[in-house]
């Protein structure tokens, strides 16, 4: 765990699902000084909580956490302020999988195998996948994973790719997440940063590239083909 890490937050609170909640809890936050740097918001459908709302928040900095929690306690709508471990600090960086059927799974049994031997040594690396048909589709989930938090590599895995989905690869790479992508027809394979032809070591690559051990940068083998 990096000194930055070890300095990120993380509440867990339940609180009724009407208007002004959030601005109640952001206001608070704010006159403790912390900073929010991430909040998920949802809504239980069944349980003890049904029909109430669930925050997680990631957040930095702030004069007193125990304080701060008490202050969140007080506002009449707030049932429970738990501190929680962050994801990043359980989930942690995310390699993300896109693409059909046969080529995700055998792109993610590649990326699981190698992210189990870093994570063995202390690091965490999770691997997210989804298989999927149709170029919209295709298009519209890539261009959702800029929006992913802690998202830090896509592998597009797929036979064949191109059109809308070339120009959400463009947008994913401008947001500074790189691309690795298999070799297939369409015009997919121009537009990443990385060709891989076998869909494991498509996976092994994109773990190296997020680990903090490994020695491979995808910006040193950049617009090559392996």
């Amino acid at each position: 765990m990096t000194e930055d890490e070890e300095e990120l937050f993380a509440l867990r609170i339940i609180a009724e699902n009407r208007r002004g909640v959030l601005r109640d809890i952001s206001t608070v936050v704010a006159r403790h000084e912390a900073n929010i740097l991430m909040i998920h918001q949802d809504i239980f459908d069944s349980g003890s909580f049904k029909g109430l709302a669930e925050l997680y928040m990631e957040y930095e900095e702030g004069l007193d956490r125990e304080a701060m929690i008490g202050s969140l306690l007080e506002i009449p709508s707030v049932k429970e302020a738990t501190p929680v471990e962050p994801f990043s600090h359980i989930y942690g960086t995310r390699v993300i999988i896109i693409g059909g059927g046969a080529q995700v799974a055998q792109v993610a049994l590649g990326a699981v195998n190698e992210a189990d031997r870093h994570n063995i040594r202390g690091e965490r690396i999770s691997v997210d996948t989804i298989p999927l048909v149709g170029e919209k589709t295709v298009a519209q989930a890539v261009d959702a994973v800029t929006r992913l938090p802690r998202a830090a590599i896509l592998v597009m895995a797929g036979s064949l790719m191109g059109g809308e989905i070339s120009q959400a690869v463009d947008r994913v790479k401008e947001a500074g997440i790189p691309v690795i992508a298999l070799k297939m027809a369409g015009s997919v394979p121009d537009h990443a940063d990385m060709v891989v032809t076998d869909p494991i070591q498509a996976g092994v690559f994109a773990v190296m590239h997020v680990s903090s051990k490994a020695v491979f940068d995808i910006n040193r083998v950049r617009g090559r083909e392996f």
